[in-house]
C-alpha cells in the first residue's frame, strides 16, 4: 500500500504551490479539501481528494490514515471578520486537532505552515528573525492572532507530546494561481489596473509562491523537529514595491502619501458597511494599526540550514501580474 502525503488547504495559493512542488519530489497526494470549495487550483494535478475542514474535526482521522507526510497549510485567512469566533476555531482548535489526529495515526513529519504573523516585530525597518521576542498582546489583528495561539499549540505539542513537526513561517506569498485573489494580491492587482491613486507608508517582505513551496519541501527534508524557518524574499517599502507593479504593468504609481489620521475615518465607515451590506472592506483599523510598522524580515536561518533560495521579488510581481492577465482578471 502507497503511503501518501497530505497537504491540507490544497486548493488555496499557497497549498496549491505546495502540491506541485510534492508531485515533482514524487509524493503520492492526497489532497484534503473543502466541500463546495474552487478547485481550479488543483484540477490538474493527479491526486486523492478528500473531504475534510478545519471547522469539522470528524474528517481528520480519515484525511490523515496511511499517510507517512502531513503539509498542514489551510487556514482562514482573512483581515477581517465580523465575527473572529470561528476563525479562532478554525486556526487553533483545528489545528491542534489535525496535529494529534496525526500523530495517532502514526504520520512521520509533519511541516506546519504558520506566518510571519505569528512572530516578533521590530518595525523600524530593521529584520525580525525566529528569535525576534514576541507576546501575544502585540500581536494586531485577529487572523494574526489566530496564527500565533496556532503556533504555540503546535510547539507545545512538539515539546510535550513529542509531535514531529517541524514550522516554517511564509512573509507575504505572490505569484500565480491567486484566484480568490489574497489581500496583497489584490493590491498588487489594483496596482497594475491603475486603482492605486495613494498608499500608506509601510514596508513588506514580498517572496514568490512557487519559493515559499520549495521551503516547504526542504522543511520536509532538511528542517528540525521543533524547529521555525521563516520563508520570505525581499523587504520592500510599500512606495517602491507599487512603483516596481506600476513600472511592470505600464502605469502611472501611485503618488500621494495618506498619513494614517487621513485614513482612519474611511476604515471605520468601511468596517460598518462591511458589517451592514455583508462584504470585505479593503481598509480596516486593524490593517492600519498593522501598517504602523514595517514587517521587514531575514531568511537567513532558511538559507543556511536548508538550502533555501528565494529568487528577486520582482519576479514574483511579474508572473503574478502575467497569470491576471492570462486569467481576465487584469486588462
Amino acid at each position: 500500500m502507497t503511503a501518501h502525503t497530505l497537504v491540507t488547504g490544497a486548493t488555496g495559493f499557497v497549498g496549491s504551490a505546495v502540491a506541485r512542488t510534492l508531485l515533482e519530489r514524487g509524493h503520492t497526494l492526497r489532497l484534503m479539501v473543502r466541500e463546495g470549495s474552487d478547485r481550479r487550483n488543483i484540477a490538474d494535478i493527479p491526486a486523492e481528494l478528500v473531504d475534510g475542514d478545519l471547522s469539522r474535526p470528524e474528517t481528520f482521522a480519515r484525511a490523515v490514515e496511511g499517510c507517512r507526510y502531513v503539509f498542514h497549510v489551510a487556514a482562514d485567512y482573512r483581515l477581517w471578520v465580523p465575527d473572529p469566533a470561528p476563525m479562532m476555531t478554525a486556526n487553533v482548535e483545528g489545528t491542534r486537532l489535525l496535529m494529534l489526529a496525526a500523530q495517532k495515526a502514526g504520520v512521520e513529519r509533519i511541516v506546519y505552515c504558520s506566518s510571519v504573523a505569528a512572530l516578533g516585530l521590530i518595525g523600524d525597518g530593521t529584520e525580525s528573525d525566529e528569535e525576534t521576542p514576541v507576546q501575544e498582546h502585540g500581536v494586531i489583528g485577529i487572523y494574526k492572532r489566530s496564527k500565533y495561539r496556532a503556533e504555540q499549540e503546535v510547539l507545545r505539542l512538539v515539546q510535550e507530546n513529542g509531535l514531529p513537526a517541524v514550522i516554517v513561517n511564509p512573509s507575504t506569498p505572490v505569484g500565480p494561481r491567486d484566484i480568490r485573489p489574497t489581500p496583497t494580491g489584490q493590491m498588487i492587482l489594483d496596482c497594475a489596473a491603475g486603482r492605486m491613486p495613494a498608499y500608506v507608508d509601510t514596508g513588506v517582505n514580498i517572496v514568490h509562491v512557487d519559493d515559499v513551496a520549495e521551503g516547504h519541501a526542504l522543511a520536509l527534508e532538511r528542517g528540525t523537529i521543533g524547529e521555525k524557518y521563516i520563508l520570505g524574499g525581499e523587504n520592500y517599502l510599500l512606495r517602491d514595491l507599487f512603483a516596481m507593479v506600476s513600472e511592470i504593468a505600464h502605469v502611472p504609481p501611485p503618488r500621494i502619501r495618506l498619513p494614517q489620521e487621513v485614513i482612519w475615518p474611511v476604515a471605520i465607515v468601511s468596517e460598518w458597511l462591511s458589517r451592514s451590506f455583508g462584504f470585505s472592506p479593503r481598509v480596516t483599523r486593524e490593517m492600519l494599526a498593522m501598517s504602523r510598522k514595517k514587517m521587514f524580515f531575514s531568511s537567513e536561518k532558511a538559507i543556511k540550514e536548508l538550502g533555501y533560495s528565494p529568487r528577486p521579488a520582482r519576479k514574483a510581481v511579474e508572473d503574478a501580474i502575467t497569470w491576471f492577465r492570462n486569467n481576465g482578471m487584469l486588462k
